[in-house]
């Protein structure tokens, strides 16, 4: 086990960073396995090609421990669209989703749906962009066959209630986007399907470290559609064409990038042997921190503010007319948000620290100052 504290000292950030739903710069352990694969590439001494063939294994169990499914049901990906799209172009059927939902899963289903002709999404409608147990329940038909959502929604911040939506659902495909919550929220994510994510917001493992996660019963529903030579039983399938892999190695194309596979596998085994409730804990209060600072000057929130309904997302939600103003303040005193629909999204992570939140500060006296002129 490693202490809390011990996971704290990899962040390494400059002071004001509070944008890790857009990319999480990369932790201590990255670093320098970063390094490693670096030297190890670069000298290609003997028998260095199969350590870099192992990363595979390394990561798929590492994704395992946190996902609660075997390594042989994950697959690598580039990142969490691709493994969307693969799900999307293997399905049939009629598929529940938000239209309002981030576009790597909005985007997949309508592509998929025009190109393949056997899926048919239907649009939920949301309690003010949330997707809920009740919404998805009132919306249901015998025609629905699986359902998609966001783990934590990048607009709203609200974390999705997976229990609720697999009670719900009961025995259709459930399909989570966890991108902006994997790695930093407690979520039984066991119950889905099918999850798609990546390493390089708050895993902080950097671009290029996806993966794919298939239930069983995912894999004897899905038909794998873009399957490569390494998606098949066959290390090297010369001569003839086999069928896809029955496991999730049919949604793979080529062999992957070993170096990001390390990358990840380093960051989820930090993360493992600290605990995944430890890490939320710990967002958890930094998030609250922030809250009372928006609160103390009288800043609207649109995130949700019950813990069990959010993660490390904070929407600022201000007047129109005083967006741009708030934005500069921010800027002004250093602090790394994004900006989305006159909304200022602040991503808070364990590892915030009090010098940024009082740079937060700084820029909330600025800006409620110049308001009052």
């Amino acid at each position: 086990m490693t202490d809390i504290d011990t996971f704290l000292r990899g962040f390494g950030e400059e002071s004001g960073y509070l944008d890790y739903g857009r990319v999480g710069p990369l932790s201590a352990v990255v670093q320098e396995e970063l390094r490693l694969q670096v030297d190890l590439l670069s000298r290609a001494r003997y028998g260095v090609v199969d350590t870099f063939l192992g990363q595979d294994e390394r990561m798929r169990t590492a994704v395992a421990g946190l996902v609660g499914c075997s390594p042989e049901n994950i697959v690598s990906q580039p990142n969490t669209g691709m493994g969307l799209m693969h799900t999307m172009f293997s399905m049939t059927g009629g598929l529940l989703l938000s239209a309002g939902d981030f576009p790597s899963l909005t985007v997949a289903a309508t592509r998929a749906a025009e190109s393949m002709q056997v899926l048919t999404p239907t649009w939920l409608e949301t309690d003010h962009g949330r997707v809920t147990p009740h919404t998805i329940k009132q919306q249901l038909t015998p025609a629905i066959t699986a359902v998609a959502v966001s783990l934590v929604d990048t607009r709203t911040g609200y974390l999705a209630d997976l229990d609720g939506i697999r009670q719900v659902i009961g025995d259709r495909l459930l399909i989570v986007d966890a991108i902006q919550g994997f790695g930093v929220v407690d979520a039984p994510l066991e119950v889905a399907d099918v999850i798609a994510s990546g390493g390089q917001k708050w895993v902080r493992a950097g671009w290029g470290t996806g993966f794919l996660a298939l239930s069983d019963r995912a894999l004897d529903h899905l038909e794998p559609v873009v399957s490569g030579y390494t998606g098949t039983d066959e290390s090297e399938p010369w001569d003839a064409v086999p069928p896809p892999s029955k496991s999730a190695r049919a949604y793979s194309v080529a062999n992957p990038d070993f170096s990001a596979e390390a990358r990840l596998a380093a960051a989820l085994e930090e993360i493992s042997a600290v605990g995944v409730a430890e890490v939320a804990a710990a967002v958890g209060d930094r998030v609250s921190e922030t809250l009372d600072l928006a609160d103390e000057f009288g800043i609207s929130v649109a995130s949700p503010r019950a813990a069990h309904e959010r993660a490390g997302i904070v929407i600022l939600d201000p007047p129109d007319d005083q967006v741009a103003l708030l934005v500069a303040s921010l800027h002004n005193h250093g602090v790394s948000t994004t900006l989305r629909q006159n909304r200022i999204r602040l991503s808070v992570h364990a590892g915030t620290t009090s010098e940024t939140l009082g740079m937060l500060r700084d820029s909330f006296v600025s800006f409620s100052t110049a308001i009052a002129y």
